[in-house]
């Protein structure tokens, strides 16, 4: 018997592409957010001031997009993915806008909140949408483009904010405003095609206010660890514990409602909770290393910060292609399980590779090492999310997806402020080894004015580490080179963790038919989730 669940809308191919390019958009905006303002923040810094709050530019971005994520699928399931989508979108839309007629920083920090706040539906509501329309069988080379977008957005963000900082920050914001417009403009036509039924809910109001304030305490706890407070002093374990005391309290109260945000019935599916505790440590690995590897260029090879979001294009080039190839071989072979798998080992491969590169290490192997990490990523983010996908049922798709995508967010985070910590501790024991004996080779005339410099020379600003006398200039690069050796080898040893659990994921078959017939496969998606996942632990076990 077919169920409203099982009942997908029929696109043709025009139609589904005129959709794919409204929501590649979105994503587009909410995935270059995450890194365009990196390399501008000393130029806004200088021209707006406001310095004691330089970090608070990236974490209210990234603190308002990881928390609201969840509550955008569960919103997208109850109320429509339309509504949800364009008011995401309009969101991200304002805040891009206000962001750019910044006077302070404060005003900046806000705004950036607000973009933030809109990211948070852009990210989870591209995958969520897709899956309404395509069987998970096609899904995969749909998805991939996804990635592909990731891709992009990973070097073009480092690469636009370092020319826009050299000419007008603010159009770093004001660049938003028309993609957004033609994502708006697509998404609103063609999502009319796509039938939603209202049905009768309750918002847990209570568990959104208790997942957003754990959460935001758990991420204010990360970034403001080591940097603003020592990780011992009184705020930071506060926040820990008002973290995990509100995170509890959130468990509890998603136990005992009708209608959770996150509903706590799918961690029982093995698929489900396997896919997303790898995506939440490939999300740690991910963003939390590849974002040192721009310093390294710019610090060590003296790249500016426009050169080194081009250097960055052997990565940028592994992620597309196998994201698209991959998507395209998952939508043939029906099942996706040895994807993520080879990916999390491809990724082990590449992180190791990187504790060899040294200060000379020519450049060109530094791209080979890029390439590798691009392809592990490329093969394993969005094979995970269709994992996900295919172990819910339909009317779970939103929630389903919004958590794949908040626990990979989550992971970045975490991994943000953990490999971080290590570099600067790293770094610190470095310079405190090397410093002295290069100070001492500097002429009599120059030791004073360098006789206090430890951690004076911020990684923030590679110009002037490049301006310093040749051996104190030696003396940190190869400080950081050696804090990088550190931080590559515990990415490569918490990725080896990502193999295990991708290789304890049921190798399930993907529902829908085979893309040469989509159209009846999409018919006979009818298999319920329970009754697959149960067969999928049978066929594991046995």
């Amino acid at each position: 018997m077919t169920t409203a669940d099982d009942v997908r809308p029929t696109l043709n191919r025009r139609q589904i592409r005129l959709l794919m390019i409204g929501l590649m958009t979105g994503m587009l905006l909410a995935a270059l957010d995450q890194t365009i303002v990196g390399t501008a923040l000393p130029t806004i810094v200088g021209e707006l001031g406001g310095i004691n709050h330089y970090s608070w530019v990236v974490t209210a971005y990234l603190l308002a997009s990881t928390a609201s994520t969840p509550l955008y699928g569960k919103m997208a399931d109850l109320y429509g993915r339309r509504p949800v989508f364009l008011f995401s979108i309009g969101a991200f839309l304002v805040g891009s806008l206000a962001a750019g007629f910044s006077q302070d920083m404060t005003q900046l920090i806000i705004t950036r909140g607000v973009q933030g706040l809109g990211a948070g539906g852009l990210m989870t509501l591209a995958f969520t949408i897709i899956s309404d329309v395509v069987s998970p069988r096609e899904r995969g080379r749909y998805q991939g483009l996804f990635g592909a977008v990731f891709g992009i957005s990973s070097v073009a963000g480092p690469l636009v904010g370092g020319y826009f900082a050299e000419h007008d920050w603010r159009w770093i914001f004001f660049i938003n405003v028309p993609l957004a417009i033609v994502a708006i403009i697509v998404c609103y036509h063609v999502m009319r095609l796509i039938p939603f039924e209202r049905r009768q809910h309750a918002i847990d109001w209570l568990g959104a206010g208790l997942l957003v304030a754990g959460v935001s305490s758990l991420l204010l706890a990360l970034s403001w660890g080591g940097n603003e407070y020592a990780w011992g002093s009184g705020t930071i374990i506060g926040l820990f514990v008002a973290g995990a005391v509100l995170s509890a309290l959130f468990l509890l109260q998603e136990s005992r409602v009708a209608e959770p945000i996150l509903p706590l019935k799918l961690f029982r599916r093995a698929t489900f909770a396997l896919a997303n505790t790898a995506g939440f440590v490939l999300g740690l690995v991910m963003f939390g290393s590849i974002i040192f590897i721009p310093l390294y260029l710019q610090i060590v090879k003296g790249a500016s910060p426009t050169d080194s979001g081009l250097l960055m294009l052997p990565m940028m080039a592994g992620i597309i292609v196998t994201s698209v190839l991959s998507g395209r071989a998952i939508s043939r072979i029906g099942r996706y399980k040895w994807f993520p798998v080879a990916g999390a080992i491809v990724l082990v491969a590449g992180m190791l590779l990187f504790t060899q590169l040294q200060v000379d290490t020519p450049l060109w192997v530094s791209f080979i090492y890029m390439v590798i990490i691009g392809v592990g990523l490329g093969l394993c983010m969005q094979s995970l999310i269709l994992a996900v996908q295919n172990a819910v049922e339909v009317r779970d798709l939103g929630a389903g997806t919004s958590a794949a995508t908040f626990f990979r967010s989550l992971g970045g985070s975490f991994g943000v402020a953990i490999l971080g910590a290590v570099l600067s501790a790293r770094l610190a024991s470095g310079l405190a080894d090397r410093l002295p004996g290069a100070i001492a080779q500097l002429p009599p005339e120059q030791r004073g004015q360098f006789a206090n410099a430890t951690m004076e020379f911020s990684i923030n600003e590679p110009s002037r580490i490049l301006a310093l006398p040749e051996p104190v200039r030696h003396a940190i690069q190869e400080s950081f080179v050696g804090a990088l050796h550190v931080v590559f080898l515990v990415a490569g040893l918490i990725a080896i963790l990502a193999v295990a659990v991708t290789l304890a994921l049921p190798n399930r078959e993907l529902r829908g038919g085979p893309p040469a017939a989509s159209g009846e496969g999409l018919a006979r998606d009818k298999k319920g989730d329970a009754a697959a996942e149960m067969e999928a632990n049978a066929q594991t076990l046995l």
